[in-house]
């Protein structure tokens, strides 16, 4: 055994001795991507490690088939992409807790918008990827001072090395294969959880996985259709979307529909307080006049604002490559305006940005909008954050929607606001809300009390985002004041939803939660008065407001049941008279509390649990509560059959398939 072991280490020591520059590029590459995987999702596991490992052996074994010196340029070349890949993700998982996809490079059109916020994520370390770069420099020269590849071409057998490294890199991935779970193969081809994917694969198989995903917009009509097809029909027949019949059932039929597309505003706001001061009165008041959903939760990918105005709209989950708006907006979908288009309804959309954004000046037209009131229907005649302020959008915005209830019968639309809008950075037209914290304490040495103060949530983007939503509260106040005190809207009723959370770092909650008031430091775990905000505290805390209201009807109802922005097309149809039967969400007082929201990361939250897909794991909302595998397994298939079913409708236009055979058979 002795002898074997040293035969081995004498065959690896003769291939480094003689190898040095592909070794080189080998230990670089794989620091790289272990440290990408620390730095963003903390795992450590061997699995990627083996992929990862395999994969860069196969892919250098090739300089082998160049002379010594020009191996140098082709792996350099393979390095570079790969620090490149790294960078890219280091920064974007900091941004979206995901990894970046190569169909989002279709939207970086939007990144101009968001720059500043962008940049606020960007840290020194996550360009330590380019020492790989400079040290592979460096020991390339060195070796070249030596002399070293003119000896190396005299003995090295370059087609004998590169079948042996890359039957090594075969066998690798291998060994890698047949320890992956079908599960993870599964999602692999799916991609619905980037962090699951690059956890269980590495981050080089997941970016040329991404990248064959990349191509189905464009080859969907001919890969993968028929499968996705026969999946769309098998469950439309066996999950018949039926009509709802309960108390709310036409409650609102021919009321006129506004939806208040609410930028960024979460339910931690609501009734929240800083220092005696409500941050969101107009809000809180609207809760308790209206019907007000407590337990709503955007189910938002890479397309955020977008994506929670495709999933309203039509009762599908975000595409799980590219976005929607950006990359499939040519196809069919039955949106709730269609449908109040078809009753005779004028549909309109009202946003004070580039109509370019997003791409809704086309997504906006698929959708089934009439008019769009974009950037050129308003005088910028104040901007803070990305353009035109709240106020001054709803104050511009009021004869245009007078103006429309004169000359409509019945109309829909929505309104999208746009100041809290990350950064939030404090602008000079925020009320200066004291973010400190003062306490009055007892100076022993000085023998009197004396005013310590604390910077609390001052100078905290935390503290920045409080600001900013109080102020797009006023906004909303002025427009809630403007609708009371109209003549019009007597027959109209407004759904004001928060469309995503701030997309704050979790370390900003957990300071605010954990803030102790008396001396101004932060609780520690084993501190009286800790609160754990973890993962899955974060996720539950990401929920935004919810609120059916008109100035006429005031439903004054709290609705606890669980639900995401897919349920809402179900729901108010249900209300206003409309039915739409491709819809995957459900009307929330049929089903109640037997809802499942799914994420469209392989989440997903019940009334019981939160379950989280990249770690196959969940915790329950009642630590008393325990829960069978059966109960995780039927929310697990329920998610992966709602996210894969939405993607085939996406990818593969399967509306319209099933509409013109529908049509077909009416002719015959």
């Amino acid at each position: 055994m002795k002898e074997y072991i040293k035969k081995v280490f004498n065959i690896i020591s003769h291939f480094i001795k003689y190898n040095k520059q592909f070794c080189s590029f080998i230990i670089l590459s794989m620091g790289c991507s272990i440290f990408l995987r620390i730095y963003t999702s903390g795992n450590t596991s061997i699995g990627p490690f083996v992929y990862d490992l395999s994969i860069a052996v196969i892919l250098g074994s090739f300089c082998y088939l160049l002379r010594p010196k020009k191996q140098f340029y082709y792996l350099f070349v393979w390095l570079f992409l790969l620090c490149l890949v790294c960078i890219i993700n280091s920064i974007y998982y900091k941004f979206y807790s995901s990894y970046a996809s190569f169909s989002l490079f279709a939207s970086l059109g939007q990144v101009g918008e968001v720059e500043s916020a962008l940049f606020e994520k960007i840290r020194i370390v996550q360009f330590v990827y380019l020492l790989a770069l400079v040290l592979f420099v460096i020991i390339n020269r060195r070796l070249n001072n030596k002399d070293y590849f003119n000896f190396i071409q005299k003995i090295e057998d370059g087609k004998t090395i590169f079948k042996k490294l890359f039957i090594l890199g075969a066998a690798l991935f291998g060994i890698g294969a047949v320890c992956t779970n079908g599960g993870a193969w599964s999602s692999l081809t799916k991609e619905w959880n980037r962090e699951y994917t690059v956890n269980h694969f590495g981050v080089s198989m997941y970016q040329f996985n991404d990248f064959i995903n990349t191509l189905r917009p464009t080859i969907n009509s001919w890969v993968g259709y028929d499968v996705a097809y026969k999946k769309f029909i098998d469950y439309y027949e066996q999950n018949t979307i039926k009509r709802s019949n309960n108390e709310y059932t036409n409650i609102y039929k021919d009321s006129n529909v506004v939806f208040v597309h609410m930028e960024s505003m979460m339910s931690f706001l609501v009734d929240l307080k800083v220092n005696e001061i409500e941050i969101t009165p107009n809000l809180n008041k609207l809760t308790k006049e209206g019907m007000y959903f407590s337990n709503f939760y955007p189910q938002i990918s890479a397309g955020t604002s977008s994506d929670t105005e495709f999933t309203l709209s039509t009762s599908l989950m975000p595409s799980s490559t590219g976005t929607v708006f950006v990359s499939y907006y040519d196809r069919e979908y039955p949106s709730i305006q269609k449908l109040f288009k078809d009753k005779g309804y004028y549909t309109f959309s009202m946003h004070a940005n580039k109509a370019t954004m997003w791409n809704r000046n086309k997504m906006h037209v698929s959708l089934g909008y009439k008019d769009f009131y974009s950037l050129t229907s308003y005088e910028i005649d104040e901007v803070i954050g990305l353009g035109l302020s709240d106020k001054s959008f709803f104050k511009q915005s009021m004869p245009i929607l007078e103006s429309i209830e004169s000359n409509n019968s019945k109309y829909m639309g929505t309104i999208i606001t746009l100041t809290n809008h990350t950064p939030f950075d404090n602008d000079e037209a925020f009320e200066q809300i004291n973010l400190t914290h003062e306490v009055r304490k007892y100076n022993e040495e000085k023998r009197h009390y004396e005013t310590i103060v604390y910077p609390y949530l001052e100078d905290t983007k935390l503290g920045d985002y409080i600001r900013s939503s109080h102020y797009a509260d006023e906004a909303l106040g002025d427009f809630i004041k403007y609708v009371n005190e109209s003549d019009s809207f007597e027959n109209t009723i407004f759904v004001f939803y928060g469309d995503h959370d701030p997309k704050l770092a979790l370390s900003e909650f957990n300071y605010y939660y954990n803030f102790n008031m008396e001396d101004g430091t932060i609780l520690k775990e084993d501190d009286e008065g800790y609160i754990n905000y973890d993962y899955y505290a974060n996720e539950l805390n990401k929920k935004t407001p919810l609120i059916i209201w008109s100035k006429n009807n005031k439903l004054e109802t709290k609705v606890d049941y669980y639900m995401g922005m897919i349920d809402v097309m179900p729901t108010i149809g249900n209300m206003v008279g409309l039915y739409n039967k491709y819809a995957l969400g459900h009307d929330i007082f049929e089903i109640k509390d037997n809802n499942i929201v799914s994420f469209p990361n392989g989440n997903f939250l019940t009334n019981k649990v939160y379950y989280r897909n990249s770690k196959e794991e969940y915790k329950t909302l009642d630590s008393n509560t325990i829960l069978s595998e059966d109960y995780i397994n039927y929310g697990k298939k329920y998610t992966d059959t709602i996210i894969d079913i939405s993607n085939g409708i996406i990818t593969h236009n399967l509306i319209k398939t099933s509409q013109n055979k529908d049509e077909a058979k009416e002719i015959k």
